[in-house]
């Protein structure tokens, strides 16, 4: 640990660095058996004599605080001198936008026989020795020094060359802006469009993180309710400057939104001066239905933000996603980009574009639909045959979770009922939460992705024992 002297401290220089060592070791920040600096080197640092340093330590070892070894120097002993807690101190506070925010995962990353959170992935499909070659490859060349805030050329250029023709966008390299996830990129674009107080649309029910991310920065959140063919445009108020939206798979009850729709919902937004933000999170993965073409490649006024991620389709960890953004934009999201983290990760970025060059990122998805398209088929079947009467299925043509919502509303027996499915071992996301802004349905999310094959069954199986047991929703009274 770095030591200090006061040449204004009347006390002898031994005796400071006696408290300082002394000091840290009762408050936890030097461990027991962790070795301390020579004293030939803290004397030759400190500019001192060596018998200051020996003095102070001699000091600490008759009180039992170090110990020496031999030939090791002196550690910190197993058993030191009396311990204290450093006093925590709270004179900061966060301010009350800060502090209303709530973290969104109900659970703590535990063991579970059945993880059926919505959002996760197979681990055992991702593509480890590909992605070590690129890696590795990537770490050939220099890190080299800051990059470009709207990412690697390169990767933007591949990026650009995959996303239209994997998804149907309309987008060149110079649109492309990388970013850390689809969150990112969302607060990113809502610094540079709005300003504190402005209003934002969001789907009801809708992703409850995004409604978060928009209130921490001052911002006025609605919600608008969706139908079987998304967004109601008709709810839209006029002074919202952006809506937020999941056409592609609407998230959490999986509609896709009509052709109709979306023409509606340009319309509105080109009468009405407003930006669109189109979450496409996980459209790779559809599994009866072709998908419609996206709002991004409809818009003619240059007003859709279109947000992509690799969460789904490779993995969380890896924190990379993108934005496709109109040219109008760029220069200001790469300053904003830049006075936050500057600019994302040389090295990833290198092993992503060498990654997609070689064509893993598609052979990945091929075999990850595979997969996925049989739990899909496997939970939505055994659904259809044993969830109990006051429960139906909300149909999915694509993405990797499947929600069950209850027919009526509030009743007494949920809490006991969520903590029954724990204790059969399965983990699962509420429905609640996701609705902000008007009264909640009650229902639950199952994700199939991140639960093996063989286990998709069994794990429906406990689901629906548990809601039989727990017996028929009533109304709320």
């Amino acid at each position: 640990m770095e030591l200090f002297l006061d040449p204004g401290d009347p006390r002898p220089r031994a005796s400071q660095l006696y408290d300082q060592l002394r000091d840290a070791i009762a408050d936890g920040r030097l461990d027991p058996g962790d070795r301390l600096t020579p004293s030939r080197i803290v004397a030759r640092e400190l500019g001192v004599s060596r018998s200051t340093v020996t003095e102070a330590y001699g000091r600490l070892g008759a009180e039992g605080y170090i110990e020496g070894r031999a030939g090791g120097g002196s550690v910190v002993a197993a058993a030191p001198g009396p311990v204290r807690s450093r006093p925590v101190s709270a004179a900061l506070q966060p301010t009350a936008r800060a502090a209303a925010v709530e973290p969104y995962a109900e659970f703590a990353d535990v063991a579970a026989t059945y993880d059926c959170r919505p959002g996760r992935v197979d681990p055992t499909l991702f593509p480890m020795a590909a992605w070590r070659r690129c890696m590795m490859a990537a770490l050939d060349g220099s890190p080299g020094q800051y990059g470009d805030p709207a990412g690697s050329p390169d990767l933007r250029a591949a990026l650009a060359h995959w996303v239209v023709r994997s998804r149907g966008v309309a987008a060149i390299a110079e649109q492309i802006f990388v970013t850390a996830g689809a969150g990112h990129a969302i607060d990113l674009v809502a610094r540079v469009l709005l300003e504190p107080g402005d209003t934002v649309a969001l789907e009801e029910p809708g992703y409850p993180v995004v409604a978060a991310l928009l209130r921490s920065q001052g911002l006025r959140v609605v919600g608008i309710p969706v139908d079987d063919e998304g967004i109601v445009v008709d709810a839209l108020p006029a002074e919202a400057r952006l809506v937020y939206v999941t056409p592609s798979h609407q998230f959490p009850l999986g509609m896709v939104m009509s052709r109709r729709r979306r023409f509606a919902l340009l319309d509105w937004a080109t009468a009405n001066g407003a930006a669109v933000i189109e979450d496409d999170y996980d459209s790779e993965f559809r599994y009866t239905a072709r998908p419609l073409e996206p709002l991004q490649r409809l818009d003619r006024d240059g007003r859709v933000l279109y947000v992509g991620t690799f969460a789904k389709t490779l993995s969380a960890g890896l924190r990379l996603g993108f934005l496709v953004a109109p040219a109008s934009l760029l220069s200001a999201l790469r300053a904003i980009r830049q006075v936050s983290d500057w600019c994302p990760p040389t090295t990833t970025q290198a092993a992503l574009t060498g990654f997609i060059a070689g064509g893993h990122l598609d052979r990945h998805l091929r075999r990850a639909r595979t997969v996925y398209t049989e739990r899909h088929r496997l939970m939505w079947e055994t659904m259809g045959e044993l969830l109990p009467a006051g429960y139906r299925r909300l149909p999915a043509v694509a993405g990797l979770h499947l929600t069950v919502r209850a027919d009526h509303s509030a009743r007494t027996e949920v809490p006991e009922t969520r903590r029954a499915l724990r204790r059969q071992g399965l983990l699962f996301s509420p429905l609640e939460p996701s609705y902000q802004f008007s009264e909640p349905a009650v229902g639950y999310l199952l994700g199939f992705a991140g639960v093996p094959t063989p286990h998709v069954v069994p794990a429906v199986r406990a689901f629906t024992t548990v809601l039989s047991e727990a017996g028929q929703p009533t109304e709320s009274v």
